[in-house]
């Protein structure tokens, strides 16, 4: 008798339910949005709530409500075209320090979401959005990186008094010219016992004693991978900025960055904000006065109000102790004497010895970070666009310089290690580390993403229902219960695609397409060898034991070879190669749960109670 122990039929139960609760809020359409995120200056409330509701209004623009989530004011709109017309109308509507941006907005309800179940993204391709290829500079990378070292070759032979003529920098290499050829061995053998990831050669340029600089191969990969590293940071924390939903912000080989911002059709929008310029600032404190003064608009002639990132003033100095332009590398640690959490920060040699004067100046007083970031808007005044230039200086950071500071300090005084991490990378990505240039830009309509949508559903309903025909034209009652094991693999690749928020896209859609195909290969040979079974004189249940017991090692080494292929297609792939072998992956291991041990189940139920039963196979 075929009959599975009664924690088996559970087990397959409730991983059925389970996917199918997961994959319920796919079924739940987006609405067309416009989000109003607020920046440093700005509040989200009821009033621009009201403000938002009105501007509308006065425009004849319908909505389907307005609602406030957090930090941001959502508008659900009927289509995409309102939706445009809407974002128009609020960019001009409000002013201030907000960021108008176009979005979807969820209409799962509110009891599936809070159990964590939310909806597949959709990449690109299906949504509709902008698409950037950016190419980092990596011989600017690279000469930025030696004009550091030049700098801090300066230093290092003006302190040991060692007499040179020139240092210039090159494209890939640095040459120092001495007035004699002692003078140039003293130098090389300092530069040599200081630096080791650099290759050093004496020879003579001319007359000129002289070394030439370069960096090892090892160094020039790592200032190349720091940099393209860098620049998406960067980018990443820029595009924060358009409250994109889902950014995808990539390499793409060696130096090219990709972009991806589902939902935005905005392009000139996107290319501001990547564009924009952010540095950095470190001040003193102004202690000797008042802030509650400054606030009431008595600021001293030499002194600036700011403000830091949770809302408290602070009176600085208008003097620039130090900018970020000389930070080299910055990354978060914890403080050696109190063990609290800090970071770590690397000055080139300009900015060691003008920050070494000034600390050693200032020991005991406090010092503040500051990060500015500045941005070009386009309003709409008078009927024409105007570009405004806004600056937006924010405190990250307040401590108190203990000692003199040099080419490497600390900043302690921070509340926790996430705090710490946070300003690390804000000092990495304060600036881009190498110039971009955008090789490639790409605007999918949203009417497109859509016909992908529609196209995508059609081909995996149509290879869907032909093989259901062929199944149980074949198979009968065994085709029956291979079609539902289908049917239930499929909702477990969505649900499986929900659980990991991964992103669809068509090669994802063409990957969930071939496994319907392949998901029925495992039952076909289970099918065929019971008819084998049957043929030879073995008895119905028998033939069920034999059928999937021995097709079950043919089953597994054909699903393991294709696994390892799609694993190695994501390893090496990129992008939509990615997306592809993640559906694959997934539907091979849920077509092998289904079509072994779901239809064997279902398969027990209908013939494992009975005696000697006709197989309708």
């Amino acid at each position: 008798m075929n009959q599975y122990p009664m924690w088996k039929n559970v087990l397959v139960i409730a991983i059925i339910l389970i996917g199918a609760f997961f994959a319920m809020p796919n079924l739940y359409d987006k609405d067309a949005a416009v989000q109003v995120s607020a920046g440093r200056y700005g509040k989200v409330d009821l009033a621009l709530m009201s403000q938002v509701e009105s501007a509308l209004k006065a425009h004849a623009v319908e909505y389907i409500g307005a609602e406030l989530q957090g930090d941001r004011l959502l508008v659900r709109l009927a289509d995409a075209e309102t939706q445009l017309k809407a974002k128009d109308i609020l960019n001009t509507a409000i002013e201030g320090d907000y960021t108008i941006a176009l979005n979807l907005a969820s209409t799962t309800p509110s009891w599936l979401s809070g159990m964590g179940a939310e909806a597949m993204n959709l990449g690109l391709d299906l949504r509709g959005g902008v698409h950037f290829l950016m190419e980092v500079d990596m011989d600017a990378a690279i000469k930025q990186a030696l004009e550091g070292f030049a700098s801090e070759f300066r230093t290092l032979l003006r302190d040991e008094k060692i007499r040179y003529k020139t240092i210039q920098t090159e494209t890939n290499h640095v040459v120092i010219g001495f007035r004699s050829q002692e003078h140039r061995d003293q130098a090389l053998d300092k530069i040599d016992s200081e630096y080791n990831d650099i290759l050093i050669e004496a020879a003579d340029i001319g007359t000129i004693p002289s070394l030439t600089v370069q960096l090892t191969e090892a160094r020039m990969r790592e200032t190349k991978t720091t940099a393209l590293q860098q620049n998406i940071i960067t980018l990443r924390n820029r595009i924060n900025e358009l409250g994109v939903a889902e950014p995808t912000v990539q390499q793409q080989g060696d130096s090219r960055i990709v972009v991806q911002l589902p939902g935005v059709q905005d392009t000139a929008q996107a290319k501001k904000i990547l564009g924009a310029t952010a540095t950095l600032e470190f001040r003193l404190v102004d202690f000797e006065h008042d802030v509650q003064d400054a606030l009431k608009g008595r600021v001293p002639a030499n002194s600036k109000l700011y403000y830091h990132r949770d809302g408290r003033p602070y009176l600085l100095q208008k003097r620039v102790m130090l900018t970020g332009e000389h930070i080299i590398n910055s990354a978060s640690t914890l403080d050696a004497d109190s063990g609290t959490p800090a970071v770590s920060v690397t000055l080139d040699g300009k900015g060691a010895r003008m920050f070494s004067k000034v600390t050693g100046d200032n020991v005991g007083n406090p010092m503040a970070v500051v990060f500015i970031e500045s941005k070009t808007e386009t309003r709409i005044i008078d009927g024409e666009a105007v570009k405004v230039r806004r600056t937006l200086p924010q405190i990250i950071s307040v401590a108190t310089i203990r000692d003199q500071l040099s080419k490497k300090f600390q900043i302690t005084g921070l509340d926790s290690g996430a705090e710490a991490s946070e300003l690390a990378l804000l000092l990495r990505a304060g600036a881009l580390a190498a110039p971009i240039e955008i090789v490639e830009e790409r605007t999918v309509g949203p009417s497109l993403g859509q016909d992908n949508i529609d196209q995508g559903f059609q081909s995996v309903m149509i290879g869907f229902i032909f093989v259901l025909v062929f199944m149980i034209i074949w198979y009968r009652v065994f085709g029956a219960v291979a079609n539902i094991a289908l049917a239930a693999n499929l909702i477990l690749i969505v649900a499986l695609l929900s659980l990991l928020q991964a992103t669809l896209t068509m090669p994802g859609i063409a990957g969930i397409v071939l496994t319907v195909g392949m998901a029925v290969d495992a039952n076909v040979l289970i099918f065929e060898r019971i008819r084998e079974e049957l043929r030879v004189g073995n008895s119905p249940h028998a033939s069920i034991e034999a059928g999937y017991a021995k097709a079950f090692s043919t089953i597994a080494d054909a699903n393991i070879t294709t696994l390892i292929a799609a694993i190695v297609l994501f390893g090496f792939g990129t992008g939509s190669i990615k997306g592809f072998a993640v559906t694959l992956s997934l539907g091979i291991l849920t077509s092998m749960f289904t079509a072994i041990m779901g239809t064997r189940a279902v398969v027990n139920g209908i013939y494992g109670g009975k005696h000697r039963p006709k197989l309708s196979i």
